[in-house]
């Protein structure tokens, strides 16, 4: 990365980097469908491309009833899940996700969780901070850190919390991150 030019750089982030910010990061002055298809306009797809997989993951995370609404209307728990789907939109080869469940409910952590465990089996790897366990337990991987430092690194057979989210919004993958990492 360090012999690409600034637009290089930018373009290798755009097309290869999701990222969840904790703040949501959302632009104001859109929509929910609107913020979500950005990213996916700016990769380059078609109107009609964007719309089928904006529209997929808004109904996926519970969100199609909000799709015109101004994003400063939400709820934190909805721009979070807006913020998701963006961050997921172009399909990244890494997803960086800052405490991707901190603003939601169960339901709509499962909804969140169940779309990175999609993800994850398409291949997408996916970095992620937490410190609620039932998040963590749904990994397949957890790296513990205390003072910056590892202090664990462990991979683990699904718990019950993540047979419990898979039941909750009816999916039956199996656990999925590839790694977690997670802040105790």
């Amino acid at each position: 990365m360090d012999t690409l030019n600034t637009n290089a750089r930018a373009v290798l982030r755009r097309e290869t980097i999701g990222i969840v910010f904790q703040s949501f990061n959302l632009i104001p002055s859109l929509t929910v469908r609107e913020n979500v298809a950005l990213p996916q306009r700016l990769a380059g797809q078609t109107r009609k491309s964007a719309d089928a997989r904006t529209s997929e993951l808004l109904k996926g995370l519970g969100l199609h009833d909000f799709q015109n609404a101004a994003v400063t209307t939400l709820s934190g728990g909805q721009q979070q899940r807006v913020a998701m789907a963006r961050a997921v939109a172009n399909r990244p080869a890494v997803l960086l996700a800052d405490e991707p469940t901190g603003s939601l409910d169960t339901e709509a952590s499962a909804n969140v969780i169940g779309l990175l465990k999609q993800e994850h089996q398409r291949g997408q790897t996916i970095v992620m901070v937490t410190h609620d366990y039932s998040v963590a337990s749904a990994a397949d991987r957890i790296v513990r850190l205390r003072d910056g430092l590892v202090v664990d690194d462990e991979h683990i057979e699904p718990h019950p919390a993540d047979l419990y989210i898979d039941e909750l919004v009816g999916r039956t993958t199996p656990s999925a991150f590839e790694r977690l990492v997670s802040f105790e």
